[in-house]
């Protein structure tokens, strides 16, 4: 269903990789490793559409993502590194400000249902500043638990500052999703086990 082929990246006069391929049929998990600067996040954007590579394509369902365009945009979930969250808003403030971004329809329960799955419903009316960095990726990773979540999940670092309770709770969010027929591919430096119909590893720098 996700197929890139011979993708290369550059950053600057850097070459970060080159002819890299990957494919994900429904149920797949790719990993991607390597050290800082090797270009996951890179990696990442290119399959999301939103950089594009110095060689090669990417199709999903057989059609390139570029001609695709929103259509495209609409089966997928980028979620980067960085908390993309406004400080004055609340937490559930947030959530829905996201889902909206993303074309999600949710109603209060269901963003309250959302943040419970992440362990933040209790702290629903609290403002994004007060938020601890673990926190605040619980909150960022609950769209991903709202009804009509899409096929293509891209996560990069989900597991960053998170609790044993947090990791464990994103691990079976994700593995939901991966037993209902999703695809993942995520970033981490953290060897943290996620049960999925196929595997692969994608190691860059290597």
């Amino acid at each position: 269903m996700l197929n890139a082929n011979g993708l290369s990246c550059e950053r600057g006069d850097r070459q970060l990789f080159a002819g890299l391929s990957l494919a994900l049929e429904a149920g797949g998990l790719a990993r991607l490793l390597g050290a800082n600067g090797s270009g996951k996040t890179s990696l990442l954007r290119i399959l999301a559409g939103l950089t594009r590579p110095a060689a090669g394509e990417v199709r999903w369902r057989g059609e390139r993502i570029g001609d695709l365009a929103e259509e495209y945009g609409r089966e997928l979930a980028y979620i980067g590194h960085a908390p993309a969250l406004k400080d004055e808003l609340t937490v559930a403030e947030n959530l829905a400000f996201a889902a909206r971004l993303a074309g999600i329809v949710a109603s209060g329960a269901q963003l309250e249902a959302a943040l419970e799955v992440l362990g933040m419903a209790t702290r629903a009316a609290l403002p994004a500043r007060v938020l601890s960095q673990g926190q605040k990726r619980r909150v960022s990773l609950a769209r991903l638990a709202l009804p009509g979540a899409p096929a293509l999940w891209l996560l990069d670092e989900p597991f960053a500052a998170l609790d044993e309770d947090g990791i464990g709770r994103v691990r079976a969010l994700t593995e939901a999703h991966l037993a209902r027929g999703g695809m993942l591919v995520l970033t981490s430096h953290q060897d943290v086990p996620v049960a999925a119909g196929s595997i692969q590893t994608v190691t860059l720098g290597a």
